[in-house]
């Protein structure tokens, strides 16, 4: 398993992660073969195109605004907001202003 956050140990998840001009920055907090958590900054502008994915995420947004598209349907979230993201459904998001991020990826439950 990989991670860089300590077990046990209580961190402020939007201070855990900058900010960098004209760039997104991401920061894996955990992996391993059920999923994985990962922290990313988008600086104003920024995205990710449409693309699917083969599991479903969660995305839970820390700080700050974005548009989130999935199935062509846009959805605007803010600070304190999530969205489940299915599996095999294009999306895509923007950055309408600095934002971070909690990405949420699940492959699979332990049982199987």
């Amino acid at each position: 398993m990989k991670q860089n956050v300590d077990f046990a140990q209580v961190c402020t998840l939007k201070e855990s992660i900058d900010y960098s001009p004209g760039a997104t920055v991401s920061k894996i907090v955990t992996k391993n073969k059920c999923g994985s958590t990962t922290l990313f900054s988008f600086d104003k502008g920024q995205n990710i195109s449409e693309h699917t994915a083969p599991f479903d995420a969660v995305v839970v947004i820390l700080e700050g605004k974005c548009e989130i598209t999935i199935a062509g349907k846009q959805n605007f979230l803010s600070e304190g907001q999530m969205i489940l993201m299915p599996a095999n459904i294009p999306h895509a998001l923007e950055a309408t202003e600095a934002f971070k991020m909690m990405l949420i990826m699940i492959k699979a439950s332990p049982e199987n």
